[in-house]
């Protein structure tokens, strides 16, 4: 009998702890969650009003932020009237002292069950209709274009070919190892501001994806294929590019810098160019992977095979 009297009295001990645990532990997940939001918060280059992406610096960038804006916006929405009836049925319905009644297990609304599946599959069909509208206007190349740039990736580096100016710059891999002067070894790109630029874009070896974060625009590049886009940078400034595709070993190594200028100092890089002997345009079909004949057809004739003045 003292057993069985003892054990009763033990109980509400064990219970009492393992409820303060448990508080504990879910203020502790609270805390990490809040931690964690704040530092990927303040690792956004943005502000609020462009949903915290990098400042637009190119025609495209805008339309990418405007459909970026406008989809948060529809999902807060949509979140915020969800979590008001989760919170409205947890009031409602919630179970009242004094009440045993077990409440209803089983109950069929047919209207509220189509609305239910009817609301989802249009808010997918909305947001594939915009998606569909910006992806296409981005990779649209009917425009008329001001000059073209060949971007040849190659592990891990980047060549590029300024078609009309018929002159060439050739980047070599650089290992950033912290010393001085390393991130000025890197390729760069030379653009004029408030021109639009054709880009075509080639592999050497393995995939890579041509990317520059303030133009809020990338695209892969596939061995044997060649792929298109066009924009107009509409701002002076320096700007990072990068791959952002794993390409192998040096892959988080293969930088180079975009230089948006008036066209009085792009037209001074490419007198540069050519009086250092970098003209002629790299043969973009020399490559590990054999072009496709119908992808060649797409690549700027004096860049296909090269040419030299």
């Amino acid at each position: 009998m003292p057993e069985h009297e003892d054990t009763p009295a033990a109980t509400p001990v064990v219970t009492s702890v393992v409820g303060g645990t448990g508080r504990r532990r879910t203020g502790l997940r609270v805390a990490g969650i809040v931690t964690l939001a704040g530092l990927a918060l303040s690792g956004c280059q943005g502000k609020v009003s462009n949903g915290y992406l990098p400042e637009v610096v190119s025609d495209s960038g805008q339309r990418v932020t405007d459909l970026w804006v406008g989809s948060w916006i529809a999902v807060l929405g949509v979140g915020a009237i969800t979590w008001g009836l989760m919170l409205y049925a947890a009031i409602r319905f919630r179970k009242r002292k004094g009440d045993e009644t077990l409440p209803v297990q089983l109950r069929y609304n047919v209207p509220m069950e189509l609305l239910y599946t009817i609301i989802p599959v249009f808010m997918v069909a909305v947001f594939f209709a915009y998606t569909a509208r910006d992806e296409a206007a981005l990779v649209d190349t009917s425009t008329k274009k001001d000059l073209t740039v060949s971007v040849v990736a190659k592990q891990w580096s980047w060549d590029f070919n300024y078609v009309d100016s018929d002159v060439h710059e050739s980047g070599v891999h650089t290992e950033l190892d912290g010393t001085t002067g390393k991130r000025d070894q890197m390729p760069v790109l030379y653009l004029p501001v408030n021109k639009r630029v054709e880009f075509v874009l080639n592999a050497r070896d393995v995939i890579h994806s041509f990317w520059v974060p303030a133009f809020m625009m990338k695209m892969d590049m596939l061995p044997g294929k060649t792929n298109k886009f066009q924009l107009t940078p509409t701002e002076v400034g320096t700007f990072q590019g990068k791959c952002a595709e794993l390409c192998g070993a040096y892959h988080s190594q293969m930088l180079f810098m975009v230089k948006v200028v008036p066209q009085a100092e792009y037209d001074q890089e490419m007198a540069r160019l050519r009086s250092v002997g970098q003209t002629g345009l790299i043969p973009v079909d020399v490559s590990r992977e054999k072009m496709v004949p119908a992808d060649a057809d797409k690549i700027p004739a004096p860049a296909r095979s090269g040419s030299s003045s």
